[in-house]
């Protein structure tokens, strides 16, 4: 079965549900898909006004400064705060999380010590944006 690494979460809790239960089925992740600006793809991209969604660009921003920032030594505990604070700068309305986590576990990392999966969740007017990337170190 194939599902898209946009909800990262939703395929890792797949993954692990199927390993536990010992079904007999291959979980394959396929990429996001993303727009020309970076935005990823997604059916809730339609709600937007056409201010938000010039604004909506700065989520796959945000997630790539975590990830220069973590290749450079940086921590997620000091990376994080600062691309949510600049996703509200930008024009989000809130940010429900900026994270770094264990891509297998989903454990929280500070470091890139790990592959990493960077996840956020913000609000762009009445629009709830997901996305993360990967990250090696």
């Amino acid at each position: 079965a194939v599902f898209g690494e946009k909800d990262y979460q939703q395929l890792a809790v797949i993954r692990r549900f199927v390993r536990d239960l010992d079904i007999p089925v291959a979980i394959l992740g396929a990429p996001t898909l993303r727009e020309a600006d970076g935005l990823a793809m997604s059916s809730r991209n339609a709600y937007m006004t056409a201010e938000e969604r010039a604004v909506a660009p700065w989520l796959i921003r945000a997630l790539t400064g975590v990830a220069d920032g973590l290749r450079a030594g940086a921590t997620a505990a000091d990376l994080c705060p600062k691309a949510a604070d600049g996703l509200l700068k930008a024009g989000f309305t809130s940010v429900d999380y900026m994270e770094v986590r264990d891509a297998g576990t989903l454990a929280p990392v500070d470091t890139l010590d790990r592959p990493v999966r960077i996840l956020v969740a913000a609000r762009l007017g009445k629009t709830r944006l997901i996305d993360n990337i990967g990250v090696g170190p």
